[in-house]
């Protein structure tokens, strides 16, 4: 396959990634600082919102580390291969693994949004759950296929 053909998925990989490192630096110390503010007594409540949003963020640069070498596999033609069926199992595992730590942390997001009464984080948070877990459905189903054309491919070459 050419190069160019995922050139524009790895660009897309690259500027996924861009965002969420901003939201990182910036807004998690802002959402951490707003809680300790409403809870002053609960002092540790602004550790376990860093804790849980940046414990959320590693696996999400892991997936899309595995993602980008999935495309590599395909510019190699090895899309059919035991390589790229580990690297959807492993995004698979990490899009679970946001979603455990998000629902996690909902406790600290419905404190948060009761004090301040906006009950739009509560939805913000369940619509991230839900869309870490899509991915990890869609991740396991192409996993699952790739495995199943890669035995199809081996007993093909076997019968020939």
């Amino acid at each position: 396959m050419k190069r160019g053909s995922t050139l524009f998925l790895k660009i897309a990989v690259i500027l996924i990634g861009i965002p969420v490192l901003a939201l990182c630096i910036f807004l998690v110390p802002e959402i951490a600082n707003f809680a300790a503010e409403l809870y002053p007594d609960i002092s540790y409540l602004k550790y376990l919102v860093y804790i849980d949003l940046y414990a959320a963020a590693i696996p999400f640069y892991f997936a899309l580390y595995q993602a980008f070498t999935l495309l590599s596999y395909i510019d190699r033609n090895k899309a059919f291969s035991e390589l790229s069926v580990r690297a959807l199992k492993k995004i698979k595992y990490c899009a679970i693994t946001i979603s455990l730590l998000l629902a996690a942390g909902m406790p600290l997001f419905y404190l948060i949004a009761e004090m301040d009464d906006a009950p739009g984080i509560i939805l913000i948070g369940l619509v991230l759950i839900f869309a870490s877990m899509v991915i990890a459905v869609f991740a396991a189903v192409l996993q699952r296929l790739l495995q199943e054309a890669i035995d199809i491919k081996s007993e093909n070459d076997l019968t020939v």
